[in-house]
């Protein structure tokens, strides 16, 4: 099964399936995670992944109630009201049937960004593990799962927006893309040495960051800067929470480092979502420029959330 096919039939599997799950309203993580394990390449494990995924007590997505148009400013209001989630995806749905996926992507884009740290980043993240696949769709004919995926993510996001004031970041020198690799890699850095007692939270430090990396290959050159300094106020923010004494080295204690391949592969024998979406962005950006911290911090949130005993098998 290949990375099209993987995706399409994982987002047949999960179709329907409420935006958050449990009496603490633990985000969705699902459509994110089978995306990046098929990106990984371990796409014929997703079947047996999605059945277990779809026992988890999934709230009930709200109902529509009143269109939301782009027209004027009649979107505006429903801004981070989550009860209007599936007025939003439906908006979203519309405008992706009527024009291009980038460009309701980059119209949007400006609108949301000042509230890419809601829901600990998860709207970014969806939406850009939405962009991917939909950018591969694209060369098989048959997209719409991948759209009706971009409307989730992005719905999501809208419904959960809180604006926080847009930080005064210097833009960095030099290509932005580059900066925010560098941000990945920084924050990979970081986990690998805090081995944080709570494993999950911290991971997004890591995955935020690199969401935005991803969106930004989709989206018009004038809003990478802004992207970045958002990352940046973001991953700072994300890390922040942590209060522990990271250690001097991310390779300390760990004697034989596994190659990135067989982390990632743990990471999906383990099935937890944080651990596979963590992996998957440990391979893509070591293959943009290797560093063994990548690999580190992977190899670190495999082992700390294996004891914690934190995914889906349990």
């Amino acid at each position: 099964m290949d990375y099209y096919e993987a995706v399409s039939d994982a987002l047949d599997r999960l179709e329907g399936l409420g935006y958050e799950w449990g009496s603490a309203s633990f985000i969705n993580h699902a459509p994110m995670a089978a995306e990046a394990m098929a990106r990984l390449g371990h796409g014929e494990h997703l079947p047996e992944w999605t059945t277990r995924i779809l026992r988890r007590p999934y709230h009930d997505a709200p109902e529509r109630k009143i269109e939301l148009t782009s027209a004027g400013g009649d979107w505006s209001s429903a801004l981070g009201d989550f009860s209007r989630v599936a007025d939003w995806a439906a908006l979203f749905e519309r405008e992706l049937a009527a024009d291009p996926w980038r460009e309701v992507v980059a119209r949007w884009w400006p609108r949301l960004l000042p509230g890419l740290s809601v829901a600990l980043t998860h709207g970014v993240i969806r939406t850009s593990h939405a962009m991917r696949a939909l950018a591969e769709a694209e060369t098989h004919g048959d997209d719409r799962r991948q759209r009706r995926e971009l409307a989730q993510g992005l719905g999501y996001w809208a419904s959960r927006y809180q604006p926080e004031p847009l930080p005064s970041t210097p833009d960095p020198e030099g290509d932005v893309l580059t900066a925010l690799h560098r941000l990945v890699l920084d924050s990979a850095d970081f986990y690998a040495r805090a081995r944080p007692r709570f494993a999950i939270p911290l991971i997004h430090a890591v995955t935020a960051p690199a969401a935005v990396r991803l969106a930004c290959e989709y989206l018009p050159p004038e809003y990478h800067a802004p992207s970045y300094r958002v990352a940046v106020a973001a991953t700072a923010s994300i890390r922040g929470y942590f209060s522990g004494q990271p250690q001097d080295d991310p390779l300390a204690g760990i004697d034989d480092l596994p190659p990135l391949t067989e982390i990632a592969a743990r990471s999906v024998d383990l099935g937890d979502e944080h651990a596979i979406k963590l992996a998957e962005v440990a391979v893509r950006h070591d293959a943009i420029s290797p560093d063994p911290r990548f690999a580190a911090a992977a190899h670190v949130a495999n082992g700390l959330i294996a004891r914690n005993h934190t995914g889906p098998r349990n």
